[in-house]
């Protein structure tokens, strides 16, 4: 896509911190971290998000979370790491190129989500 930020991205049209390429993903560190670790593995072809997957996909996805703890590990992520796919606009999905966050720090990480609805 012309005016998609991470094509442009995986064109070289935008400088990014790679952490890693090779011929089907990227991964590069996000540009407004929340953690003293955080990069995301996006495909190099464009794919809105998980809603657009197909099983032509299925490849590409078994790549990037193959590679996630391998690419954790190289960025000094030995303890865990959060790994989130944000999917269209209800989840604050900003990029419409499927991405996945990969998230650490040296200390435990705050929740994840905070429960704004009472259970039941």
């Amino acid at each position: 896509m012309d005016t998609c930020v991470f094509c442009r991205i995986v064109r070289g049209e935008i400088p990014s911190r790679k952490v890693y390429e090779d011929d089907d993903i990227l991964a590069f560190h996000d540009i407004n971290p929340v953690a003293s670790v955080h990069f995301m593995i996006i495909p190099k072809q464009h794919v809105a998000s998980l809603m657009q997957v197909t099983e032509a996909h299925r490849d590409v996805l078994g790549k990037i979370l193959l590679m996630a703890p391998r690419l954790a590990k190289e960025q000094g992520l030995n303890d865990g790491f959060r790994t989130i796919i944000n999917t269209g606009r209800i989840s604050r999905q900003e990029v419409f190129h499927l991405h996945v966050h990969i998230i650490g720090d040296k200390d435990v990480l705050p929740p994840m989500l905070v429960r704004s609805h009472a259970a039941g």
